[in-house]
């Protein structure tokens, strides 16, 4: 492992460490390692299917529709070793899909629930300010 890539990692690990992973961070990260696994997949399928994939461009265009599940089947391997490859690229676009709607859902359920607290939270003191204004008045009856 390159001192660059320590680094990186050490970085990363500080900063969720401090503050936590955040949606924003974690969507970024999504992106960049996707982007450098669709470079990769579309390099590979062109060195192992060159007849189907004569340019990298053509198979990076291939990995993109595959990992994002569009698949428009223009482009598809045509050899054994491509299709293997292919598996893990349709498998981990399966996955990126989970991960991005877990990620969102799970925003949607922690605005939800700040929104429920704030409500019970408001009702609570609501109530508290209730029950110190009967405190108050019963502490001033034996005084009369």
């Amino acid at each position: 492992m390159t001192a660059e890539k320590r680094s990186a990692g050490r970085l990363l690990e500080r900063r969720v460490r401090r503050r936590g992973l955040r949606p924003r961070d974690a969507a970024f990260l999504i992106v960049v390692v996707w982007l450098v696994v669709v470079v990769a997949f579309g390099v590979v399928e062109h060195l192992i299917d060159d007849k189907t994939f004569p340019t990298v461009w053509l198979g990076m265009w291939w990995a993109l529709t595959t990992v994002t599940t569009v698949g428009y089947g223009d482009v598809v391997p045509q050899e054994s070793a491509g299709r293997v490859v292919a598996s893990f690229l349709l498998l981990g676009g399966l996955a990126l899909l989970s991960v991005v709607t877990a990620t969102i859902t799970s925003g949607f359920v922690a605005r939800a629930q700040r929104e429920t607290r704030s409500d019970a939270e408001v009702e609570l003191l609501s109530e508290i300010r209730e029950l110190r204004a009967r405190v108050e008045e019963l502490a001033e009856r034996p005084a009369r």
